[in-house]
């Protein structure tokens, strides 16, 4: 009985502790200038994004650009990708694809001769500007999907992420081993993709290369600088990034906002779309879980903890300091455990503001001192529990005999302080200012030092207000003085507007002084200069150089099968991973051609049109469908010119995506052999190329009249073990992955030595 008295209230308390414990992601978007992402657990903040409207992201987007300079003293090169200012791209950071010539083995890379000035690259910001540090490129393309992270000229890299441990990473590498990646590819398995099935992770993967292909098209035809892939915007990080089954509701306060967000959740993960809330309610969204001072207290230096003390968090050039202090913590028995209690606490706290905050770089935290061994080992333990949660790449250090510890956090988006602060146009971001007297003898010093040059008629002071009455008033005799001695004349301009460190000293010589101009009042001279300045030395507008001058760049939503798959989809991936096991088989018993393939390959102008030549013979392999074995025998020396006949199989997948819209029946009986023979290559080379094609005297009526019946063969043989009922359908998710061929008319308006991709096929499939 007393148990059914209670239930109810144990109810009520376990809905309570669960409102409480809940994880949210919260977005407000009611003002347009700023759209802020909170992630709260119950009611404390413990990560924040911010996106300013004002101020322009740039990391992760992809750039075609323009080699300014290269600098072999820092081992880099400069390069315009269109900002104001030139980025930085270190030597290391430059993919060998670019490289004008194979460098010869065992011998010092020159990067002159590698290199050269004017070439156009492909570049991704992997670092934003800031203060007067360009934006840090890299040629190494990565691409972040919902479950994994694709790099498609690196294939070195790849792995899964170090957040994934034991068996479960053992169970990703199994899937990633499944997983159809590209031999020039590499991938990386988010802690998201943890528990997904190769049929989500092989769309993910589909995803990210028709990206890939968009870009690399869109790379040939645009002319450098020009901005050619942009990051998804902030709620589309957040939701990426964020994301996973911990978070039980997604609270968003604006229509807009919501409708996009409902879009990417039912094309991505629909089962997270009953996740998804519109909030209508009147009180402010971030008032009603109480963050809004929580968010206040990451823009201020000193954050209060629980038992009194104190973090106070300080920014300069080479790094960030962090110093703990006691403060009004006096409950502890002795200073030993007083100190262990306070550390212990702003732990927690310095692990959120980093958060919070996106502080990077350089970090170094001065605990409070402890004289017990074990006492610094719970806080370093406590600091490497407490950020494992951090999104970021964290190196920790131990605590030093001075009370230090070093570490070193990755910087994934622009900080709090970079994009919501501007430097103090009266202390310049000192934190301080000059006194009165101080400044004031200061530029009398230097005003008596410039009037002692020769040839010195006049010298001119633009200084601050307080500054001017000082001396006019203190030391006007001093200034008299001066004026008799070295025979000049010395003009002070009280400027209201100027601060303590941004006067300036002019010096007018005897040739051009016209100190008629000069016998005006200060403010009236303080506007004048003004002018000059703003003439002489105008403030540089540029906004990026590639805005209106390309079309518009390439971005997630462009790409059509980025919804997950459904019933259809698991069937025909199935099927297809079946046929594509027994092809597997049997391509491993034939070694040379992937020998053959490897030797098509090239970098650079000369290697590049070999591999092109050697495109359009295959044909002749492929039109007669022979097997390897009986192809040898007949053609001897040339079976290496033939073996291409798997890449010219994954250049028709080209003109397949134009067959899928007309159907395939009509694709097979109305526009086989005519279609291909216009789209596939060599005809259309031999209509250029001319003398070349009249050389070979093989018959063109010939091998007209051969390969025209054979092709519409070849494809009713690449259908066998398909069902009729949905050969379309896999044709036309095959489509998807694939990129369609440049034309050979845009192809021979660029230049060979420019991109290593102008020769765009579609990706090598698996049949």
């Amino acid at each position: 009985m007393l148990d059914c008295q209670y239930r109810p209230n144990n109810f009520y308390l376990v809905a309570l502790l669960r409102e409480v414990t809940m994880k949210r992601m919260l977005i407000n978007a009611t003002q347009e200038e700023e759209l802020r992402v909170a992630m709260v657990d119950g009611q404390k903040l413990y990560d924040l994004d911010i996106e300013i409207k004002s101020r322009e992201q740039k990391k992760n987007n992809i750039y075609k650009a323009k080699i300014s300079r290269i600098e072999p003293s820092l081992d880099a090169i400069f390069v315009d990708f269109g900002s104001a200012r030139n980025g930085f791209l270190p030597f290391r950071e430059v993919s060998r694809e670019y490289y004008l010539s194979e460098p010869i083995p065992g011998e010092k890379l020159d990067i002159k001769k590698l290199l050269e000035e004017g070439q156009e690259i492909v570049v991704q910001v992997s670092k934003e500007e800031r203060g007067t540090k360009g934006a840090a490129l890299t040629t190494f393309i990565s691409l972040a999907g919902r479950f994994i992270v694709l790099m498609p000229n690196k294939a070195k890299a790849g792995g899964v992420s170090r957040k994934i441990m034991g068996q479960d990473r053992e169970q990703i590498l199994d899937s990633l081993s499944n997983l159809g990646v590209p031999k020039e590819a590499g991938l990386i398995i988010r802690t998201a993709g943890l528990g997904r099935s190769d049929i989500e992770l092989e769309w993910d993967l589909k995803h990210l290369l028709g990206i890939w292909n968009s870009i690399k098209k869109m790379a040939v035809n645009v002319e450098a600088p020009a901005l050619i892939f942009k990051e998804d915007n902030l709620i589309v990080r957040a939701m990426r990034d964020h994301l996973n089954d911990e978070i039980s509701e997604i609270i968003v306060d604006d229509e807009n906002t919501f409708k996009d967000a409902k879009k990417y959740l039912k094309q991505v993960t629909p089962n997270n779309l009953k996740k998804l809330l519109y909030y209508k309610e009147t009180t402010p969204l971030f008032t009603k879980f109480q963050i809004e001072h929580q968010i206040e207290s990451a823009y201020s230096n000193k954050v209060i903890l629980p038992s009194g003390g104190s973090v106070v968090i300080d920014y300069t050039e080479a790094l960030v300091s962090i110093d703990i202090n006691s403060g009004k913590s006096t409950k502890q028995s002795g200073i030993e455990s007083t100190a262990l209690k306070t550390n212990l606490e702003a732990v927690d706290e310095i692990t959120r503001q980093c958060r919070l905050r996106d502080l990077g770089g350089l970090i170094v935290i001065d605990f409070i001192d402890m004289r017990q061994h074990r006492n610094q080992k719970q806080v370093e333990n406590a600091l490497k529990n407490a950020v494992k949660s951090d999104r970021a790449k964290i190196s920790l250090g131990h605590i030093s005999k001075f009370g230090l510890l070093e570490m070193s956090r990755q910087r994934l988006r622009p900080s709090l302080g970079d994009s919501a602060y501007r430097i103090c146009e009266n202390c310049s971001g000192m934190g301080r200012i000059r006194s009165t007297e101080s400044l004031a003898l200061a530029v009398l010093r230097l005003v008596e030092e410039e009037a002692r040059k020769e040839n010195t008629a006049s010298v001119i002071a633009d200084i601050p207000s307080d500054a001017a009455t000082y001396l006019l008033n203190e030391k006007r005799q001093w200034i008299k003085d001066i004026e008799q001695r070295e025979s000049v004349h010395i003009i002070l301009i009280a400027d209201p507007e100027l601060s303590s460190v941004n006067f300036s000293i002019k010096k007018l010589r005897k040739d051009e002084a016209n100190l008629a101009e000069y016998k005006q009042a200060s403010y009236k001279l303080a506007k004048t200069i003004k002018q000059d300045n703003a003439s002489l030395n105008p403030i540089s507008q540029a906004m990026d150089k590639s805005r209106n001058l390309n079309p518009k760049p390439v971005t997630t939503w462009d790409i059509d099968d980025v919804q997950t798959p459904n019933l259809i989809d698991r069937f025909m991936f199935w099927l297809e991973n079946k046929q594509n096991n027994k092809v597997k088989a049997n391509q491993g018993k034939n070694k040379p051609r992937s020998k053959t393939r490897k030797s098509t390959t090239g970098v650079g102008g000369n290697k590049r049109k070999k591999s092109t030549n050697k495109r359009t013979t295959p044909k002749r392999r492929s039109a007669k469908q022979e097997s390897p074995q009986k192809t040898t025998a007949k053609k001897g020396p040339k079976q290496k010119t033939a073996k291409q006949g798997p890449k010219r199989e994954a250049a028709k997948q080209g003109p397949k995506r134009e067959a899928a819209k007309q159907g395939p029946k009509q694709d097979a009986v109305k526009k086989g052999p005519k279609q291909d023979a216009a789209k596939q290559g060599p005809k259309q080379d031999a209509v250029k190329k001319g003398p070349k094609q009249d050389a070979a005297k093989q018959g063109p009526k010939q091998d007209a009249a051969k390969k025209g019946p054979k092709k519409k063969s070849e494809k009713t043989r690449s259908s066998k073990g398909k069902s009729p009922n949905i050969t379309q359908r896999i044709k036309d998710q095959e489509s998807k992955e694939k990129s369609i061929a440049v034309n050979e008319s845009v192809l021979d308006e660029t230049n060979d030595k420019l991109l290593p991709w102008e020769d765009i096929l579609p990706p090598k499939t698996k049949s």
